[in-house]
């Protein structure tokens, strides 16, 4: 017997970041989207915790017990008196290191799993406090849709959402490590008074109106000034999606995937087209949002 569970990716419309914290993370105000790129996790009976890997990018993925995927099972049967022996395979479909959230989807998606997998049934309260104990994103990775992340992100309040919105996600060459944007930042912003996160009332009103253009107009990401700074090349992405026709461009959370907002299916198709003609990207991948959280299927 298996479980199989799809977990989708993540862009942030919004990510407003506040100054260091004396734990090291900082206050966010962080309005997630869930996106139609998934990861699969699988998981299947064995002698001992195992992970695996397949798909685009698998050989970043460590397959150690640092692995969120493996970590998750960990903390569920810890909490459960049980033993985590169990193969946790990975069909990776979220770009690695791309500022998407896939490590956190696996984390989520492992945990999912390994509760229907041991009949656990755990409540969704427990899941999502072992999910805010592993990362910032996860929760978000567990429950899908939209919602406001607050705290560092892990305090989640679902937001309604009046319509599909299209995205083109260009990857780039390289990954970005989540903790060394952070440091840029906070480098970037030394001897200044960075304000209270607050999400923007104008991109909440458009995601209820499903009001692509006014989203546009709306989308901020505090962290993309220390992702180029960190990759200049993104700038060239950035132009390059807009040259295209994008509605809005930016940096997905710490990067260096960059979202670029279409209009419609054709409209990103034909931006995405134009973003690997640029030769400013590796790739790129087309999506649609809100996407369902993680869900056995």
């Amino acid at each position: 017997m298996s479980v199989t569970v799809r977990v989708p990716a993540k862009v942030n419309v919004q990510l407003a970041v506040g100054g260091a914290r004396p734990d090291g993370f900082h206050d966010l105000a962080n309005v997630f989207l869930a996106v139609g790129l998934y990861d699969e996790i699988t998981a299947t009976p064995a002698d001992e915790l195992r992970v695996t890997c397949s798909g685009p990018d698998a050989a970043q993925v460590p397959l150690d017990r640092t692995n969120l995927a493996a970590r998750a099972a960990l903390a569920l049967a810890e909490r459960r008196g049980l033993e985590a022996a169990v193969h946790l395979h990975i069909a990776k479909d979220i770009p690695v290191a791309g500022g998407m959230a896939g490590g956190s989807a696996d984390g989520a998606g492992a945990l999912v799993a390994c509760d229907a997998l041991w009949g656990t049934r755990a409540s969704r309260e427990e899941l999502l406090a072992i999910c805010a104990e592993l990362g910032s994103d996860v929760p978000f990775s567990l429950v899908g849709g939209a919602a406001l992340g607050t705290g560092r992100g892990e305090r989640l309040t679902a937001l309604e959402v009046g319509g599909t919105f299209h995205w083109v996600f260009a990857m780039a060459g390289r990954g970005l490590s989540t903790p060394s944007v952070f440091r840029e930042f906070d480098r970037l912003n030394e001897g200044v008074r960075v304000p209270e996160p607050v999400a923007s009332q104008d991109l909440l009103d458009a995601l209820v109106k499903g009001d692509a253009g006014a989203l546009a107009a709306a989308v901020s990401n505090d962290l993309q000034p220390a992702a180029l700074s960190l990759f200049p090349e993104l700038a060239r992405t950035l132009a390059a999606g807009r040259a295209a026709g994008a509605m809005a461009g930016l940096v997905s959370g710490s990067g260096p995937t960059t979202a670029f907002l279409a209009r419609d299916t054709a409209d990103a198709e034909r931006i995405a087209e134009a973003l690997v003609a640029s030769g400013t990207c590796r790739t790129a991948r087309v999506a649609v949002s809100p996407a369902q959280g993680a869900t056995v299927v």
